[in-house]
């Protein structure tokens, strides 16, 4: 097989993506989840010194995706591991979302 057999045939089997779009894209989700992570955490700081109080959803939102995440690199992977951080991510995400509900329902401010 000659260069261009092997490029097509790597692109079939990536859904016709090659190796630097698949790396590209992990790294722009990597970076994205990164910069989330950090608006979050500027958005708590403000709000808690301005409004003195918590978004509550914003930081639900933040735990159910990495728990997806790490879920379903648990799904992939098999290992034991991602599987004990997504659990970890996930009882997170159920404290937040119960605290959220108390937020919206005015039972907390």
């Amino acid at each position: 097989m000659n260069r261009e057999d092997v490029l097509k045939m790597a692109q079939e089997e990536n859904g016709g993506r090659d190796v630097a779009d698949l790396d590209a894209q992990k790294r722009g989700a990597y970076f994205a989840y990164l910069i989330g992570i950090c608006l979050i955490i500027c958005v708590d700081i403000v709000e808690g010194i301005v409004l003195h109080r918590i978004s509550y959803g914003c930081n639900m939102a933040m735990f159910v995706m990495a728990f997806v995440a790490f879920w379903t690199k648990y799904r992939v992977l098999g290992k034991k591991h991602e599987l004990l951080v997504a659990l970890i991510y996930g009882v997170g995400a159920a404290v937040w979302t119960v605290l959220w509900i108390l937020q919206l329902c005015g039972v907390i401010a």
